[in-house]
């Protein structure tokens, strides 16, 4: 479990398609050691949770399976490439932002993104399915980074970010077409899912 408040960005080291379908993915991650990372811990990549393989001091390599790889921009990732980063929650710690899974549902493309104020308003597109998901005023996380949905559209929503957010994670280095991970409110999916069932039976 997450916050959607970023502290960190890791650093991507190497990035290996494996003839399995999946791939090897080694992130040097700010403060593992000092966090007492372990194999078996969950840490968010770009808002997808990953789970620890091996540690090495702040080196830590992750198995991507096929499934995270089709519903998200890990595949694409690049050595070099700066990636939001966030250690799981603890029992205890404050929650600021809202309950992330880091269970993507999809990746999609950055539209448009246009200064307002003192920070900018990102327009992504809507993936198909999550329609009902999205409203304004709902959470939504975008590469990980829990933010508010300023508006919805046919096909597209909005988030207004503020400059600490622009300055701390990579949003604010996004180009437009460029493709980010999105995932829904866990409440939200629960409640369109619950909806569903009673429908069906109806």
């Amino acid at each position: 479990m997450f916050s959607g408040l970023i502290a960190y960005t890791g650093t991507v080291m190497r990035v290996t398609p494996l003839t399995s379908g999946g791939a090897s993915l080694r992130v040097r991650c700010p403060n593992a050691s000092d966090e007492d990372v372990e194999p078996k811990d969950s840490i968010a990549i770009n808002g997808v949770c990953l789970t620890a393989a091996r540690v090495d001091h702040n080196v830590v390599d992750f198995d991507v399976v096929p499934e995270t790889l089709a519903r998200s921009t890990l595949g694409g990732l690049r050595e070099g490439e700066q990636v939001n980063l966030e250690y799981a929650l603890r029992l205890g710690d404050r929650v600021g932002g809202h309950l992330v899974y880091g269970h993507v549902d999809a990746a999609a493309a950055l539209l448009s993104r246009v200064p307002e104020g003192q920070g900018e308003r990102l327009r992504i597109a809507l993936p198909p399915g999550l329609e009902p998901c999205l409203c304004e005023k709902a959470y939504v996380g975008v590469d990980g980074v829990s933010v508010t949905v300023a508006r919805t559209g046919a096909e597209y929503f909005e988030v207004a970010l503020v400059p600490e957010t622009l300055h701390r994670t990579t949003l604010g280095r996004r180009s437009v077409g460029e493709r980010v991970n999105v995932e829904i409110d866990p409440v939200a999916r629960y409640a369109v899912a619950a909806a569903r069932i009673f429908e069906a039976r109806a």
